[in-house]
């Protein structure tokens, strides 16, 4: 591992309840697209559902290529909300994650 990443950095276990919680409660949105990246579908990639990724949760994302997907609501349209995004994307890329926001 890189820097200051640790085993730590993904799935910490402060995160645990709310990233169950989460998957328990998908939006519409989320179900439908984790039905199609589940189980390898697409090009035989991995994708887990409500990663945690250091204080963040990652709507989707796979180990394998480092690519985190998110399905961004409403709350990501206020200002708090784009900085928030800003901040999250930015540690994401220090990390070497890719990440493909859809509204």
């Amino acid at each position: 591992m890189v820097g200051w990443m640790t085993r730590r950095t993904f799935n910490p276990r402060f995160t645990k309840a709310r990233r169950s919680r989460l998957r328990r409660q998908m939006t519409p949105q989320e179900a439908t697209l984790w039905v199609h990246l589940r189980n390898r579908q697409i090009e035989g990639v991995k994708f887990r559902s409500q990663v945690g990724i250091g204080n963040y949760i990652a709507d989707f994302y796979s180990f394998e290529i480092r690519l985190a997907i998110e399905l961004d609501g409403g709350q990501h349209q206020s200002t708090e909300g784009l900085g928030n995004d800003r901040l999250r994307d930015e540690i994401t890329r220090e990390l070497g994650i890719t990440t493909l926001r859809f509204s």
